[in-house]
């Protein structure tokens, strides 16, 4: 019986090649755009060489020496950089808009690198959009595969309850299209408006409002208020802000070992949530002590109760003195007072002598009125006119003159 020969192993790749990696995947690493921008920049002829214009994006190379971009070198990829920012509603998540409509790179503050935005947010919605530098980095945040949690918040008009948003748990189809499972809870509700929180790991081209759209919801607002470990927390709308290098350095660690991406604070699922309530601790017993030996066997019943021990020499208590040491002993004379003594019963109290008489001679003049002075008049009774006499020139009128001005003389 003729065999056939054997088939000769495939031939191994070639080192370089091994080693190497798409230019498309270099040139992104290293932040100049994205592997979709760059592949349309090499069919522009855009990209060279060593000063030949490369025809193909599969290009492989084991480094970005001698490659340029528009005629410029391209330096060799630095650390990744990842930044916060606070998109506010109406503006593009593009470089640029053939309507002329803002983008946000219009708004984004002076002095950043060229950054590239990790997903989109539609053009009326805000929240937090994460900027990165490197474009590798930006692919796995927006691969599915990775388990990078996006939690949105959207208010909505409608009749909707809690049964059937945790529908949405196994996934949904709409119009031939499948969207992957939604963690929604309704946070609460004002008539028939109502916050809604969603929870989910892939994001599909406006997702989150064709889902409550088809549940026959209106979206008012949305907004993205977490992406993996990255909270938007009090950040204001069009601030920008980077994240430190360290947190970065770990959430990248952790998706290279594959285990899942961290979730943002308070991020849990809803069945880690709902734990069962813990029992109350009971107290132990203060006569029921534990025996040094945990493998011998408890005695039943309680331990005698140790005796009280004696208190130190300096907490004991003085004894207090007899009763004639205490009178001794807290007797103090009386201070003598100044006041005179009060007389005792059955006594007369004497009286003080009453004052002199001041003499006429010695008693001081009394000051005289000036001419023209009027006393007011004093009615000591209903129609009983004054018993002081007028003022000299006042004629008997009921206004008097004014003080010390002479009578007007008036006829």
């Amino acid at each position: 019986m003729n065999l056939p020969p054997p088939r000769s192993p495939p031939p191994k790749p070639l080192e370089n090649q091994r080693e190497g990696q798409r230019i498309a995947k270099l040139l992104a690493r290293a932040g100049i755009a994205s592997r979709r921008e760059i592949e349309r920049m090499i069919a522009e002829g855009r990209v060279a060489l060593n000063g030949q214009v490369l025809e193909t994006p599969a290009t492989v190379l084991p480094s970005l020496r001698g490659v340029t971009v528009d005629g410029q070198p391209v330096r060799e990829a630095a650390p990744a950089r990842l930044f916060r920012y606070h998109k506010p509603a109406g503006l593009l998540t593009a470089e640029r808009d053939p309507k002329g409509r803002p983008t946000i790179y219009d708004r984004l503050p002076a002095g950043l690198p060229r950054l590239m935005p990790v997903g989109r947010l539609d053009l009326n919605t805000e929240g937090l959009l994460l900027l990165t530098t490197d474009g590798e980095l930006k692919r796995q945040l927006e691969l599915p595969s990775t388990g990078v949690e996006r939690i949105y918040r959207a208010r909505t008009f409608g009749e909707i309850s809690q049964e059937q948003l945790e529908e949405l748990i196994h996934g949904i189809e709409i119009d031939g299209i499948r969207y992957g499972q939604i963690d929604a809870n309704l946070e609460r509700r004002t008539g028939r408006n109502q916050w809604i929180e969603l929870r989910l790991k892939e994001g599909k081209n406006r997702e989150v409002r064709r889902v409550l759209e088809h549940l026959g919801l209106q979206v008012s607002r949305l907004i993205r208020t977490a992406y993996g470990p990255f909270p938007l927390a009090d950040l204001p709308p069009g601030a920008v802000d980077e994240v430190r290098q360290h947190d970065l350095v770990v959430f990248r660690g952790a998706l290279r070992g594959g285990r899942e991406a961290p979730s943002p604070p308070g991020g849990q699922a809803r069945e880690e949530r709902r734990e069962a309530p813990a029992l109350p601790r009971s107290r132990p017993h203060p006569e029921r002590r534990p025996s040094p030996d945990p493998r011998k066997a408890r005695t039943p019943g309680p331990e005698p109760r140790p005796q009280r021990e004696e208190r130190p020499a300096k907490f004991e208590r003085r004894q207090r003195p007899e009763r004639e040491d205490r009178e001794t002993l807290h007797h103090r004379p009386r201070r003598e007072s100044s006041r005179p003594e009060r007389p005792k019963a059955g006594q007369l109290q004497q009286r003080p002598a009453p004052a002199t008489k001041v003499d006429s001679d010695t008693k001081p003049a009394r000051k005289k009125r000036g001419e023209g002075w009027a006393k007011p008049k004093i009615r000591t009774g209903p129609g009983k006119p004054s018993s002081r006499p007028t003022p000299r020139g006042g004629g008997g009128g009921k206004r008097g003159p004014t003080r010390g001005r002479p009578p007007s003389g008036r006829k």
